[in-house]
């Protein structure tokens, strides 16, 4: 008690900036990525989101056939502002072996996003039409659940194989990080 009469702060709370910045400088490039990933991954998003339902609405194309041409397209944008802004700072020693590989990635993505939207319409939609053969069920199916999943897996796989960093950098640990929950 007669630190805080003081006006000193107890010991947990002096260790919470350290903390902080250790985190910061441990993650902060990992979250820098992330929400560059996450920004032009939107913007593929709606790119796919609004392609497909033209069209499967506009165009009567099939859904399955309408998930893969918009997946596609929207893949392509995603590739050049993966390459060219989230990690530009990445080395680019072969860009055809980048190129290559995340497409590949992308298709295994697509083919998650695909495998949910069959699931939905062909699985549950043969046991519930009415629900499962929808457009909102559809769209749920292909952009909620399997982009979900499809994100998950393609963040990933471009982090660790596609854009890959020229060598390890080590992380910086600073001192208090061995003394912390002592």
């Amino acid at each position: 008690m007669a630190a805080t009469m003081t006006g000193e702060q107890p010991g947990p709370r002096q260790t919470r900036p350290g903390l902080v910045r250790a985190l910061r400088d441990r993650f902060g490039h990992l979250v820098r990525e992330l929400s560059k990933f996450a920004t032009v991954g939107g913007i593929a998003f709606l790119i796919d989101f609004a392609l497909f339902n033209y069209l499967t609405t506009a165009r009567g194309v099939e859904q399955i056939t309408a998930k893969t041409i918009s997946t596609v397209i929207a893949a392509t944008f995603a590739f050049l502002g993966n390459r060219f802004w989230t990690w530009r700072h990445r080395q680019r020693n072969n860009p055809a072996r980048e190129y290559a590989l995340f497409f590949f990635f992308n298709a295994v993505g697509l083919g998650i996003a695909v495998a949910c939207l069959a699931v939905s319409r062909y699985g549950l939609g043969s046991i519930w039409p009415a629900v499962f053969q929808t457009q909102l069920a559809d769209n749920i199916a292909s952009f909620v659940v399997g982009t979900g999943l499809g994100t998950l897996f393609r963040f990933w796989s471009y982090r660790r194989f596609v854009f890959v960093e020229a060598g390890s950098q080590p992380v910086p640990q600073g001192e208090h990080d061995r003394d912390y929950g002592a």
